[in-house]
C-alpha cells in the first residue's frame, strides 16, 4: 500500500487555492510531470466528472490515465479515483482556513498491481518527493500571483 499525506501552508485564501489547484487547464503549471490533463465533458466539474490526463514517466514516456471525481465540496475537499491507468492511485485534497491562509492536505493513497508492487518500496519515497515537489510549485505560483 502507498499511503500518505502532504503539508503545504499557503498565503493565499482557500477558495483561490481550491480554483487553482482543481483547475485541469493548470494542472500541468504546478505537476511538473503533467503534459495534459483535459476533461472528458465541458462545463464545470462536478462528481462523476472524468479528466483525461497524459503524465510523463522517468525516461521521458507519456502514461494516459482517467480520473473521475469522488468528492467535491468547492472551497474544501476536491478527491479523485482513478479508473484507468498504470499506477492505480487516488488523492483527497482538503484546504483548510489558517489565518488569511490556506493549509493544504494532499493525500495519496493506493494499491498497485503487477510489477508496481514489487517496486512499492522505491515507488513510494519517489511519490512522496514528487508530489511534495508539486504542493511547493504549487504554493509558488499561488504566491507569486499566478493564475490562468
Amino acid at each position: 500500500m502507498i499511503e500518505f499525506t502532504i503539508e503545504t501552508e499557503i498565503a493565499r485564501p482557500p477558495a483561490e487555492v481550491f480554483a487553482f489547484a482543481t483547475d485541469p487547464a493548470l494542472l500541468p503549471r504546478w505537476q511538473t510531470n503533467t503534459v495534459s490533463a483535459v476533461p472528458e465533458e465541458d462545463g464545470p466539474l462536478q462528481v462523476g466528472s472524468r479528466i483525461r490526463e497524459v503524465h510523463r514517466a522517468p525516461g521521458g514516456k507519456e502514461m494516459e490515465s482517467v480520473v473521475e471525481v469522488e468528492e467535491l465540496k468547492p472551497g474544501h475537499v476536491f478527491a479523485l479515483r482513478m479508473v484507468e491507468g498504470a499506477l492505480p492511485l487516488d488523492a483527497r485534497l482538503t484546504f483548510e482556513s489558517v489565518g488569511t491562509g490556506t493549509r493544504l492536505h494532499f493525500r495519496v493513497h493506493g494499491q498497485p498491481t503487477g510489477v508496481a508492487r514489487l517496486a512499492q518500496p522505491l515507488l513510494r519515497p519517489a511519490l512522496r518527493r514528487q508530489f511534495r515537489q508539486n504542493c511547493a510549485e504549487l504554493k509558488r505560483q499561488l504566491e507569486a500571483g499566478g493564475r490562468g
